[in-house]
């Protein structure tokens, strides 16, 4: 009776152990043991595919989302997803959002964490304590985490982050903290201009200061020619539809041009992909040129290029002044098909990836019938 009653707490006491340190809070570190890969120099054309989307960095390594790590892998140019170079775990924390500005990866978390890892090592640069994040929100893909991180932005050298009452800058190279400011809730899912702004749904911060902008067009605004979903935005549309460039100060620019609703900014000139033809336009709207017959999609821009999408997934590179095309390639590696719809995408640098799905895919990430493959995520180099 005595050994029955030692050996069931000896295994009660196992259990706890085991159970803790499961379910025990825990931050997981694995730095790069490996040379950082050469710079990709590729011709144009596809590369390869990943079952997750990457965020493409320094032009050299892919970071990806998972709901409680953050990990990279290289070259960029890889066939496929490899084994990581360095990676962060946190637990119970959920990964929330990842941006990256040179080689300075800066990731939030759900507990409002910041971690900003040198993307050369994997070694933490610095941490600071920011407003909470939401919890992962990236699907199977991660493709809203780095691609469209909710409530992190970059401006002006700083990294934004913020919550339903706080909008706060830090340094993005130090971490160091800038400025904070209290907003409302439609704050949250704001957007960053390339001439360093932060914007509201109903108000406009200086993204070095954080001052208040009081000399701006009516809002609400919608943002357009942006590096991501909602960062470094070359211009938007005010409440009354008008276009505006913001790409190079403060003070927004009036763009006649970008008053038409489907369109955008490219690579310094304002493009519009109508039925038949993609018409490029100064911002006085005098047209530059008029191409590319058929429908096609701007994607936006690459090496100081125009990059876009035909209907049957072919990727070209235009000169912004003239039209004239540097390239085209078929969106596929080998011998895929191309049959398949856009999903969400990402340019950085001089490479494109972009989520593949099946060509009737219902509105709905999470269904068994909405990605092309397990591999869905194909890359390139533009």
């Amino acid at each position: 009776m005595l050994l029955r009653t030692l050996a069931s707490v000896v295994l009660l006491l196992v259990s706890g152990l085991i159970g803790w340190r499961v379910i025990a809070p825990t931050e997981v570190l694995a730095v790069a043991t490996t040379p950082y890969p050469e710079l990709a120099v590729r011709s144009p054309g596809a590369t390869g595919h990943t079952p997750v989307a990457p965020l493409i960095v320094d032009g050299r390594i892919r970071v990806y989302a998972a709901k409680h790590q953050v990990k990279a892998d290289g070259p960029v140019d890889g066939r496929t997803q490899y084994t990581a170079r360095w990676s962060l775990r946190r637990w119970p924390q959920q990964l929330s959002g990842v941006v990256a500005s040179g080689t300075t990866v800066v990731t939030r978390w759900s507990d409002g964490e910041l971690v900003a890892i040198d993307a050369r090592t994997g070694e933490i640069a610095w941490r600071q304590d920011g407003p909470a994040g939401p919890g992962y929100t990236g699907h199977r893909t991660g493709a809203s985490v780095v691609w469209a991180p909710p409530g992190l932005r970059l401006a002006a050298g700083a990294v934004l982050a913020s919550d339903d009452q706080t909008l706060a800058g830090y340094d993005v190279s130090t971490g160091t903290p800038r400025w904070q400011a209290s907003t409302t809730s439609s704050c949250a899912g704001g957007f960053t201009t390339a001439g360093g702004a932060y914007v509201c749904e109903a108000s406009v911060y200086d993204g070095v200061t954080g001052a208040a902008i009081t000399t701006w067009p009516s809002g609400p605004w919608t943002p357009v020619g942006c590096d991501s979903e909602s960062s470094n935005c070359a211009g938007f549309r005010d409440a009354a539809g008008q276009g505006w460039l913001a790409g190079t100060s403060l003070p927004p620019q009036r763009a006649v041009a970008l008053d038409a609703p489907g369109a955008t900014v490219a690579a310094g000139v304002i493009v519009t992909a109508l039925e038949d033809r993609v018409v490029a336009q100064d911002a006085d709207g005098a047209e530059l040129w008029t191409s590319w017959t058929g429908l096609t999609r701007v994607l936006g821009t690459a090496q100081k290029r125009v990059v876009l999408l035909t209907r049957d997934n072919t990727v070209i590179s235009v000169d912004p002044r003239t039209g004239s095309a540097s390239g085209s390639f078929a969106l596929a590696v080998d011998d895929e098909g191309i049959l398949w719809k856009p999903g969400a995408f990402r340019l950085s640098g001089d490479h494109l990836a972009m989520e593949r799905l099946l060509p009737n895919a219902p509105d709905d990430p999470e269904s068994p019938v909405y990605y092309l493959t397990l591999d869905t995520v194909i890359i390139a180099s533009l």
